[in-house]
């Protein structure tokens, strides 16, 4: 990831933007490396793979039906409705208990990718604030830093569990960025999600696009201030 090299987001990046007071940080996919949970959920699927985008976007559409609807499921109680979803969708059996345990265990211990430690470490050396701003439970994001060694690097985490509003709607960037005590201009969202930096541009932040594998922006969007 060009942001975590020794070049990228103190010296090249900052060439054009202004330094961020706060980079906010994704997680899932972002730091984290899903293959694990992948690989249980295709499982689960019996081993229908090519479903497993379908699983993903039925997760985070429905995050967005809780959020709109004024409901609140955490996000691996909705990725377990899901998936049984999509099981019951393609004629799949699966039961409540078996859609739990393809998400949830591995969901809890998933590493980083390789180059985030490293990464989050020369960050922290140039001074900079760092926070976790995940879909996930206060709990889960805890779990997931403590399995993959993690928790030391990040000043503070915030969770959309505290407002019940999921990711990317616009009220959960103002909420990070007052939590904090920043304006929006002085925010930085690094993420691998194109919904996501979608929503951070919309509100006013800046925002780092890590480009995973498989991974593209909304072409109808906002876009990001450096794609790496």
């Amino acid at each position: 990831m060009g942001i975590y090299h020794e070049s990228a987001l103190a010296d090249d990046t900052t060439a054009t933007l202004s330094p961020p007071k706060v980079i906010f940080f994704d997680v899932n996919e972002t730091l984290l490396d899903l293959s694990a949970m992948k690989v249980s959920v295709g499982q689960a699927l019996n081993g229908r793979n090519d479903l497993l985008p379908l699983w993903f976007s039925t997760m985070l559409h429905h995050s967005l039906v809780d959020s709109t609807t004024e409901r609140f499921h955490t996000f691996g109680e909705i990725g377990v409705a899901a998936l049984l979803m999509v099981a019951e969708i393609e004629a799949i059996p699966l039961t409540a208990e078996q859609a739990k345990e393809a998400i949830v265990t591995p969901l809890r211990s998933l590493p980083p990718h390789p180059d985030v430690r490293a990464g989050l470490q020369k960050l922290k050396d140039k001074g900079y604030t760092l926070v976790s701003l995940t879909n996930s439970s206060n709990k889960g994001v805890y779990t997931q830093f403590k399995n993959a060694d993690l928790l030391s690097f990040f000043d503070q985490r915030l969770s959309v569990e505290d407002i019940k509003t999921y990711k990317p709607d616009l009220k959960t960037y103002a909420w990070a960025a007052k939590k904090m005590g920043i304006a929006p201009k002085d925010a930085m969202l690094v993420a691998a999600h194109g919904w996501d930096i979608a929503g951070a541009k919309q509100a006013g932040w800046q925002a780092v696009f890590i480009k995973r594998p498989g991974k593209v922006l909304y072409p109808l969007a906002r876009k990001p201030d450096v794609v790496i």
